[in-house]
């Protein structure tokens, strides 16, 4: 297997032809990609260009319709309770309680995502 640029033999993230579609109509249209661990990378494009669509499926949030996907060798889809462990998520409408200071609110989110796990 070829190295990376990094040289770490295994991609940090790695997609394989992922497609997401709800009905006939196609967010993400076989996407393919590897990115090397240490790696600074960003999604860019106009609104409704499948960005968002594609980090839910990064994240195990959203399943894809067709493809596949690994970060630090877990699977997107068939190990998301594993994949909660390594990669966090903040959506860009993210809502904090002005009442809060900002501890309380991490603490908050943080305690909420730890009982949720518990549950």
């Amino acid at each position: 297997m070829p190295t990376t640029a990094l040289g770490s033999a295994e991609p940090m993230i790695e997609c394989k032809a992922l497609t997401k579609r709800f009905g006939h109509f196609i967010a993400v249209d076989h996407v393919s990609f590897s990115i090397a661990k240490g790696s600074i990378f960003g999604f860019l494009g106009p609104n409704g260009s499948g960005k968002s669509t594609m980090i839910r499926m990064l994240c195990g949030i959203l399943g894809p319709t067709e493809g596949s996907a690994t970060i630090a060798g877990i699977d997107v889809t068939s190990q998301t309770g594993e994949l909660k462990y390594i990669i966090g998520y903040m959506s860009q409408k993210f809502s904090l309680y002005d009442e809060l200071t900002t501890l309380e609110n991490l603490l908050f989110t943080g305690g909420s995502m730890v009982c949720a796990e518990r549950t």
